[in-house]
């Protein structure tokens, strides 16, 4: 259902243009960044979210900041210009470990580092997967509270090769990626470091190895898949067959989906520098940004 239109006085347009309120200052940033380089079809903002846990205060915070400036955009360009949120879950993560507050772990013990999209679901519900119980009680969460977004899944982008141009550009450029993630790693950890995450064919796992060749022409990797016995693997780089590492997963996503504004909690701020360098690379201008302080839990610790 698409937002109700704003109907934009002079007197508010006014106010909107000299407003010291933090999201007319940020709109104004975007209307800068416009007005330079050209209206797009649809102003592109996003948000991000871990679908490992359920959505909690922090997941509406981000949400509900990100739509105060998208109002506030609308304002200041007398809602003219289309805009979209687009909400997007990291559902292609492998499992790392599994979560203390779940039904049924036993479940799941068979299932680290498979991707959440196809962790089997310990909840009580008819959802497929783990990733589709917590997309879902995402959509609910920002359902609840009337916010307009559309809902993005990692897995079904890299599968349906939404990202798949983008990702044969990051294995013509992968030198260039590598040249500004490897100073960011300790020294143990460039010797292994790829970008490109592949998905063992054989046990369905996301692997963190090094790549023993990238053949940019061909658009695919070369690695040893540990998890099946160290056998040698070629893989496309499109279709689903591999992610990639989060950093530069965040820079291909602003490049492909052509984001205009992302905010982030502060423990984004260092790492924003190098999503925005990476998004660089693969041929596009990096998002606007926003940096916010953390909800806390009762131990002073991020939620």
């Amino acid at each position: 259902m698409p937002l109700p239109a704003i109907d934009v006085t002079s007197n508010m347009l006014a106010e909107a243009k000299t407003s010291k309120a933090w999201p007319f200052e940020e709109a104004r940033k975007l209307v800068k960044r416009f007005e330079q380089s050209g209206y797009p079809d649809v102003a592109i903002f996003e948000t991000g979210y871990g679908p490992s846990g359920l959505p909690h205060i922090g997941t509406f915070g981000e949400v509900a900041r990100t739509s105060m400036v998208r109002h506030a955009f609308r304002v200041l360009t007398e809602d003219k210009v289309p805009t979209k949120i687009i909400c997007f879950s990291d559902d292609l993560d492998g499992m790392r470990k599994i979560p203390g507050n779940v039904p049924n772990p036993e479940m799941l013990a068979d299932h680290i580092d498979i991707p959440l999209s196809r962790v089997p679901n310990p909840f009580d519900s008819e959802a497929p997967s783990f990733a589709a119980h917590n997309n879902a009680k995402l959509q609910e969460f920002l359902d609840g509270f009337g916010f307009d977004y559309e809902f993005a899944s990692s897995t079904d982008y890299y599968q349906s090769g939404r990202f798949d141009d983008a990702l044969r550009t990051a294995a013509a450029r992968y030198r260039d990626i590598m040249d500004v993630m490897l100073p960011t790693l300790g020294e143990e950890r460039q010797s292994t470091y790829s970008p490109f995450l592949p998905i063992s064919p054989e046990t369905g796992k996301v692997l963190y190895v090094p790549m023993k060749h990238v053949d940019a022409a061909a658009g695919t990797v070369t690695f040893e898949d540990v998890s099946a016995g160290g056998r040698e693997t070629t893989l496309p780089v499109t279709g689903g067959a591999v992610k990639l590492q989060w950093k530069p997963d965040f820079g291909m996503r602003f490049a492909a989906l052509n984001v205009h504004y992302e905010m982030f909690g502060k423990d984004h701020q260092a790492n924003s520098i190098v999503y925005d360098k990476i998004c660089r690379i693969l041929g596009a201008r990096a998002p606007e940004h926003y940096v916010y302080e953390l909800f806390l839990d009762e131990a002073g610790e991020k939620i």
